[in-house]
Parts: structure tokens; sequence; C-alpha cells
């Protein structure tokens, strides 16, 4: 930590004139810009005891090293600076507007040859009119396809442009009306360019006069008694008025503003931006940012001009900007955004009438915008760590279980038994960490047994990893030495034969290399026993165990007779429930996988020579296997495409094969019954 002092510069050394200054730290980092009427008076108050100075203003002030600055003509030359300093450098004690996502924009192609309506995201280009930005991409694709009728612009690609130039037909779009097919020269260049600019034109604002022109040519076409060409203009008017009614009427006068409302606390902003373009909303946006610098409204919306309109020219810029709260150099400001327009630009805060009651509900959204941000925020962080100490206070645990694992066992009638492991670290799933298990060693419904077998497998990795990495002969050697099996040097005998998978290609670990804090599994007492066993015979005593019974969501842990019960709003509770019913998809879903493919595998698979195509013709034939069954060799004569050679090998297969049990859905007690291929429905 620098003390302020001590790159503080001497009495007179700082002019007194307008400029963009820099605080840069130890390592000539800039980590803070700013920008002043007078350098001398603005950098003075940096430096005044650190008590009187704000807690972040302090904190920016101790981590810098040295200030310098840069002395400008005017305050307009000292805020495009500030701003080009900002982009450039990146400081961190600034305030950056986080955008949450790209935004689209409705975008013409006029510099190209035939223009193209398309939706565009990312840096604008030059030649290209673009209108929005629009909250979705949808809402643009539906807007175009009410216009093209009207103005049949391209839309397409260059290869597919080029394509139909080259075979010389339109795409679908030009052969229904919706694009007048400049690629097969039905209308020429400079024709195609005035469709663009009518619908630029449109987008832009200017509607009345076009809807007049084409009422006037439908009410002439009625008149000339041309009433296919009168249906269509009408058809077209009311195309064009259902694109309108998708941008809420606002100003009765063609207003063309950006209105900017600002949410806060202590710590962080939201801000709105309502686009609107003749009157009508055309484009919503908003940013959020956290409060690093000692910052008023009047400042959010400085930046907030600088972070919207940096990067823009000419129309881009609107005529009129409202605000919440003036900057401090609101000439300065003004005087930036006409030059970035070309013209005068009205910066000022909206007092009544319908832009004061527009600047209400863009206040309302910031506000929404900023109250969600922080749900989610809280949901992310404050959330999360209550529930990994609720947990920890009911456990008893010594810290927070940061990675938790969870195991589940899963089977139908003891068929197909699998087991998962799902991880969840910082309370969220931790997906490539997810792990399933085969039960392999006895067949069988033995849910107790199966987590038994799972632990000790899952747990003997760990052990090997600890093995090949040195850890366990430095760590636990003396006390693995009285482990029941164990080998010289405290290695359980369980553990040799797991090393050497853990030894391949660049000895990273690949599997379960990392211990949980603790490790919970679905069930009650039972689980929960055969889960510490299974830990207590490989000389793991760091890691806690409990586990989650469904029926009443108690938390057994082990030797313990009575459940913890932990309120139902307890966010502990909620994230164990989360974790265990992870758990429970996971298992499922790999256990029904298995099913699925277990059931695949009918009868039929085992004749030689007999592929899809014939097995789908027999099942197709008869319905079922069951009835293929039953049949006689001459009714499987009559399949087309089945031999008496094949019928006879199909019909011996089915009598060699035993039929298997019925299967039971165990939710409803229906029976499932064979169907196509020998699989169940």
């Amino acid at each position: 930590m620098a003390d302020p002092s001590s790159y503080r510069p001497k009495p007179g050394q700082i002019p007194d004139s307008p400029g963009v200054y820099k605080f840069r730290d130890e390592h000539r980092r800039v980590i803070y810009v700013g920008k002043a009427k007078s350098l001398r008076q603005r950098l003075a108050n940096y430096f005044q005891p650190l008590t009187s100075l704000h807690p972040r203003t302090a904190t920016m002030v101790t981590t810098a090293a040295s200030v310098e600055w840069t002395v400008v003509a005017t305050e307009v030359e000292a805020l495009q600076l500030e701003y080009s300093w900002i982009k450039e450098f990146d400081p961190r004690f600034n305030v950056k507007y986080r955008d949450d996502k790209s935004y689209p924009y409705l975008a013409v192609t006029m510099n190209e040859e035939f223009p193209r309506v398309q939706v565009m995201r990312g840096a604008k280009k030059k030649g290209v009119r673009y209108f929005g930005p629009y909250g979705h991409a949808w809402a643009i694709r539906e807007t175009v396809d009410l216009m093209l009728r009207v103005f049949p612009v391209r839309t397409c690609s260059a290869g597919v442009f080029k394509r139909s130039a080259q075979i010389g037909r339109p795409c679908l779009l030009g052969y229904i009306g919706k694009c007048a097919a400049p690629c097969v020269g039905r209308v020429t260049p400079e024709e195609h360019r005035e469709l663009a600019e009518d619908f630029c034109d449109f987008m832009a604002g200017r509607t009345g006069t076009y809807l007049r022109r084409i009422e006037q040519q439908m009410m002439a076409a009625a008149e000339d008694m041309e009433y296919e060409r009168a249906a269509r203009l009408r058809d077209d008017i009311e195309a064009l008025r259902k694109a309108l009614e998708k941008n809420a009427i606002v100003f009765n006068d063609a207003t063309d503003a950006d209105l900017i409302a600002v949410a806060e606390d202590e710590l962080e902003a939201a801000v709105q931006i309502f686009h609107v373009r003749g009157g009508r909303v055309r484009g919503q946006r908003g940013w959020v940012t956290d409060k690093v610098e000692a910052v008023d409204t009047a400042g959010l919306v400085e930046h907030a001009l600088q972070q919207l309109y940096g990067e823009e020219t000419g129309d881009s810029v609107p005529k009129e900007v409202l605000v919440p709260a003036l900057p401090e150099d609101a000439d300065a400001v003004s005087g930036w955004l006409a030059s970035r327009r070309g013209s005068n630009v009205s910066l000022r805060i909206p007092q009544r009438g319908d832009k004061k009651a527009l600047m209400v509900t863009v206040a309302r959204n910031a506000q929404q915008a900023l109250a969600l941000h922080k749900t989610k925020r809280a949901s992310d962080l404050t959330t999360r760590s209550r529930a990994l100490e609720e947990i920890a206070a009911a456990l008893d645990l010594d810290s927070a279980p940061l990675r938790i694992e969870c195991f589940d066992i899963s089977h139908l009638q003891g068929d197909d038994v699998v087991a998962s492991m799902v991880v969840f670290e910082d309370g969220l799933a931790r997906k490539s960490e997810y792990r399933r298990f085969q039960i392999k060693s006895f067949e069988g419904q033995d849910d107790v047994r199966s987590m038994h077998e799972v632990i000790s497998r899952r747990f003997r990795r760990y052990l090997a990893e600890k093995v090949r990495t040195g850890e366990w002969a430095e760590e636990e050697s003396q006390e693995g030495a009285e482990v029941i099996g164990a080998e010289p040097g405290g290695l359980p005998a369980a553990v040799s034969g797991e090393v050497s998978a853990l030894q391949e290609e660049d000895g990273r670990p690949k599997r379960f290399a990392y211990p949980p804090q603790l490790l919970v599994v679905d069930g009650g007492q039972p689980q929960v026993a055969a889960a510490k066993r299974a830990l207590d015979e490989l000389g793991i005593d760091d890691i806690a165990v409990c586990g989650l019974a469904k029926r009443l969501e108690e938390v057994w842990v082990p030797e313990e007779d009575d459940p913890v019960v932990l309120p139902r709003s307890s966010e502990g509770l909620y994230l164990l429930q989360r974790v265990r019913d992870e758990a429970h998809r996971f298992a499922i879903t790999y256990q029904r996988a298995k099913r699925t493919k277990r059931f695949k595998a009918g009868p039929l698979d085992a004749v030689p020579g007999l592929g899809d195509t014939r097995k789908q013709a027999l099942i197709k034939h008869f319905g079922s296997v069951k009835k293929l069954r039953s049949a006689t060799i001459d009714e499987i004569c009559e399949v087309p495409g089945i031999g008496r050679k094949t019928a006879e090998t199909v019909a011996a297969a089915l009598a060699e094969a035993v039929p298997a049990a019925p299967a039971v859905n165990t939710a409803t007690g229906e029976i499932i019954e064979e169907d196509d291929g020998g699989s169940t429905t």
C-alpha cells in the first residue's frame, strides 16, 4: 500500500487548465483515468488525508504509485481523450458498464451492389444502415417478414445469391413475392437500391407519407377497376400497419431521442436506455456496473453517455438525449455529442408531459434490472455461502464443505443395477466430475451392499492417486499400517491394483483424484453405515458422511440413532436436496439407458444372416415376437424376403430362446409387454 504523499506533485507543478490525468500503480499499469476543467483543483482533492476521502477513492490512491496528466485546449477535447484512454487502458477503478448480452440490430448493407436486409451483432460496419437495437432477434425477423411484402429487398446470403444467379432460378422468397429477385435480373440494381432506400426510410420513422402514397395508389387502382392490384395494395397497407404496431406509439410528433435512466445503491448501478425514433420505441438495452469509484448519478450518466455514443456517428446519435441528471460538464458533453452527430444535440432532463412519463417507465425498468441482477448475484454467492455454512453447522464440520459428492443406487427389480456419483463444488454442479458405475461384485437387489462397493471403488482410486504422487507415504504411512489388509508402507492391499490405472499417458490425474469434504448418500442409516464402513476399511477418516432419506428429508450421520432435522426453509437442506435429486436423476438416466439397450437385444439378433430390414419385415408382418414365436415355418415363409432356410433358422432360434418374465412398471403396476424386436413399451 503506497502513501499518496510519496508521489504527490509539488505545488505549482500542476497546471490550472483543462486536461486528463492517469493514476498508475507500481507496475506502471493505469488504474484510473479522469478529466477536469482545472487539473490543479481536481488533483488536489485526491491528496487530502485518507480519512477525508471516500473509501473507494482512498483505495485507489493507496494502490497508485504515480500520477501524470495531459493538458488539452477545451473540455470537449478532455472528454474525448478520457474516453479514448478508458477504452485503451481499461482501468480497474473506472466505472465500466457490463452489457449482459450482444444486442441484435436490423441492418441494411447499403455498401453492396444489391443491399441485403439481415440481423447483425457486434461492431458496426461502414456503409451499413442500422436500426435498433432490439431485445430479441426473432422480433427483427417478424418485422422484416411483414415488410418484405411491401419492400421485397434481398435477404439471402452471398452464397445463395451467387448460386441462384448461376442456375437462373430465384430462391423460394422470389417465387412467393417476398424478394424482387435481383439475382435473376427481375429488377435492375438501381430499382433494387431504391427499394432498400424506401425500406430504410420507413424504418427510420418516415411512415406517414409512404402510407398515404400507397393509399392513393390503392384508390386510383380501384377507380380504374384494377381490383386485384387494389387488393394487393390494401394488403400491403395492412402489413405495414402490423409492423408499426410492434413498436409502441409514444409521441405524436416524430421525436428522435434516447431516454436514459439510472438505478443505484451503494455498490452497484443499472442503466436502462430506450431508443425512440419517429415517435416510437425502436429498441431497448441495459447495463450493470460495480461502483468501483466514488461517483454520483450525474457521473454515472456521463459514463453511460461515453459508452453509448463513443463509437457512434451521424444519425446513430439522436437529436435529443433525456437523462435523470445532467453531467458536471453538461455543455462539454453536449458539444462532444454534437461533434459525434455532426449537428446540435439537446441534452436535458424532461420536466413534464409525455417525455417525463416515459422517463418514469425507463426508470422503473432500471430498478427492475438492478433488482434482478441482485437476485441472481444473491443466488450465486450469498445463498450458496449460507447453505454451505448451515450444512457445516448442522453436521459439526470444521469448515464449509466446498466439495460435496453424492452417490445413488438405481435398478429395476434387481436388474441393471447401477450407481451414480455427482459432484458439487462451491454449491454448483460440476458435471465434468460426474461418474457412473456398474455393480460387479454380485447380482440382485441389495442397495446397502451396492453402496459399499461403489464407495470402496471410488476411494480406492483416490488412494491410488495419493500413492502415485507420494502423498500416502508421507502423510499416512503410520496410520495405514494398522488398517486391516494393509501392505507395508501403509497402503491397503485393495489399492495396489489401482495405481497402474492412474499412471497412463502424461501421468496427470484422470479420475477420482480429489477428495470431498462431505460424502452424501441417498438413503438412511443402512446406506450411511455402509459408506462409513467402506471408508474405515480404506483407512480414510477425514471425510464427513451423511445420508438424506426421502421420506421425511432427514439427515442421517454415522453412529447416531437420531437424525439431524434441518428446518424446511433451510438453505442447507435445499442444497442437500438438489445434490440428492441430481444424483438420482443421473443414476436413473444411466439405468434406463442400460435397460433400453438390453431390451433392444431381442432373440432375433442371434439369428445369423438376418439383417435389420428382414427383422423389421417379420415384426411388421406378425406384430410382435410373441406371435412370431408361435408361427409355423410355412407362415414365416409368407413374409417377403424370407426363404424356407431362413424361416427354419428363425423358428429354431426362437424355440431355443426362453421368453423373459414380463416386466412390471413399479410406479403403476402395469405389465410391460413385448413389442417390436423384443423391446418393451
